[in-house]
């Protein structure tokens, strides 16, 4: 299994299948608009403008499984992101990324790289290669631009 064989829903509703972006590195992050951490949606979107181009995805996973710092509904976090971000990467609808009612993306993420693999708060990114096979995870405050991530993301464009 790789990442390519999960499937997400849009913000907008639509299918978002990550076999749609085989090819191509893809930085999965779990967001949330009411966190401490909240201001990464600054430095991801400028990730996302540097490198797009060469071949990035940046997608963001809203989730309200930290502090309920996610209450908003899809809309609602879409305008803010725009509204406040300028984001305009791909993101998902509000999902769960722990525990049982977790989107398969973050269970498979925890069964084949173990308990400490799943997120620990908002803002955790994980790196997928063009292959679909996770390469790379960061703690919430590793910054989206520091030189461990976005060297990784370099050597996979």
């Amino acid at each position: 299994m790789t990442a390519h064989d999960f499937e997400f829903e849009s913000i907008d509703g639509d299918p978002l299948p990550m076999k749609k972006f085989e090819g191509h590195p893809v930085l999965i992050v779990n967001t949330a608009s009411e966190c401490g951490y909240t201001s990464q949606y600054q430095a991801l979107q400028s990730l996302w403008s540097d490198y797009q181009k060469s071949g990035l995805i940046v997608l963001g996973v809203p989730c309200n499984d930290f502090g309920n710092q996610e209450p908003g509904d899809d809309i609602q976090i879409k305008q803010f992101c725009d509204s406040n971000f300028g984001v305009d990467f791909p993101m998902t609808k509000k999902v769960s990324v722990l525990g049982d009612d977790a989107h398969p993306f973050y269970r498979w993420v925890e069964s084949e790289f173990g308990e400490a693999a799943a997120p620990r708060w908002n803002f955790h990114k994980y790196l997928v290669g063009p292959d679909g096979a996770l390469v790379g995870m960061w703690p919430s405050e590793v910054e989206p631009l520091s030189d461990e991530i976005v060297n990784a993301v370099k050597e996979l464009l």
